[in-house]
């Protein structure tokens, strides 16, 4: 299978303690070794593709924020760094470039590993370590570029993907299907939220709960969902976040449950898969939990 990454990520710095730092790459590299896998340098995506979701004001409100040295602040806990911008247009065109390659019959599979995550990320709003909204641009060129008629996204990062709703809230031709635990930041992801087309399912999980409710509620809910809508591409957005040793969140999974959740998606869609990196805040369980996902994409 592919990976796309590069090395620009590793230049988005965070202030000395934010769980959003260059290791978690590092850590991602660790899961990997010793795959075998096929990697590709993430091309640097034209501002056209973040255009695709943001409206151009504020792709250059965040262009102009990036700072000359230390760190400018767009949010609370969102900052950016002399390489933020690069490393942003990296992730970005990791996950076209993903796009592209899985829809041309290259691979069945990608893992995109970069960072800044995208997954909060809303229409003119950085928030939660999130600049761009990558997997729903990657949606999006999918849907208007390729010409897909239906894509679907799956996310399980612990926390809800409430930019990527946002982005595609008014997409019918895409379905979003988040799980995470509520209550938690970003406080959205309630069941009623359902999209502008009911195009959307979100699947809220007590906190406390492992794998075994995770597993009953995929099976219950969102695996009979993207049966049904029979989608020509799945994109994951691939959060760890919600493994039991993560310091952000309250969800008890471990790494065999990524595992076994990416190989039941994938046998459920039947289709080309292109996964992206968003949470995922202790390192070795990040490492662990990486490795088990992409072992499953390359079965």
């Amino acid at each position: 299978m592919l990976v796309f990454s590069h090395d620009d990520g590793l230049g988005h710095e965070t202030p000395p303690g934010h769980p959003e730092c260059a290791d978690r790459l590092r850590a991602v590299e660790r899961g990997l070794a010793g795959l075998a896998l096929t990697r590709r340098e993430s091309p640097l995506a034209d501002e056209a593709e973040l255009r695709r979701c943001h409206p151009a004001a504020y792709v250059a409100r965040v262009k102009a924020a990036v700072p000359e040295d230390g760190w400018s602040q767009l949010d609370g806990d969102t900052f950016l760094s002399p390489g933020s911008w690069t490393a942003a247009l990296r992730a970005v065109g990791g996950v076209c470039a993903a796009v592209d390659a899985v829809l041309a019959g290259e691979a069945p599979t990608v893992f995109v590993a970069a960072r800044p995550p995208g997954h909060h990320a809303e229409t003119a709003r950085a928030m939660g370590f999130c600049l761009f909204g990558t997997v729903a641009i990657a949606a999006k060129r999918a849907l208007d570029h390729h010409g897909l008629d239906r894509v679907a996204i799956v996310d399980f990062d612990v926390h809800h993907g409430n930019g990527t709703q946002d982005l595609l809230w008014e997409e019918e031709r895409c379905l979003f299907i988040s799980s995470h635990q509520m209550p938690l930041y970003p406080g959205s992801g309630h069941p009623s939220e359902t999209g502008a087309h009911g195009q959307a399912l979100n699947v809220p999980l007590r906190g406390g709960s492992d794998g075994a409710a995770m597993r009953a509620a995929y099976e219950a809910q969102v695996f009979p969902r993207l049966a049904a809508w029979q989608p020509q591409l799945l994109l994951i957005s691939a959060g760890f976040d919600a493994h039991a040793a993560d310091p952000l969140a309250g969800l008890n999974w471990q790494a065999a449950d990524f595992g076994w959740l990416t190989r039941r998606l994938r046998a459920v869609a039947g289709v080309p898969v292109v996964s992206t990196l968003e949470g995922g805040y202790d390192l070795d369980a990040l490492a662990e939990s990486v490795a088990a996902h992409v072992i499953a994409l390359m079965e």
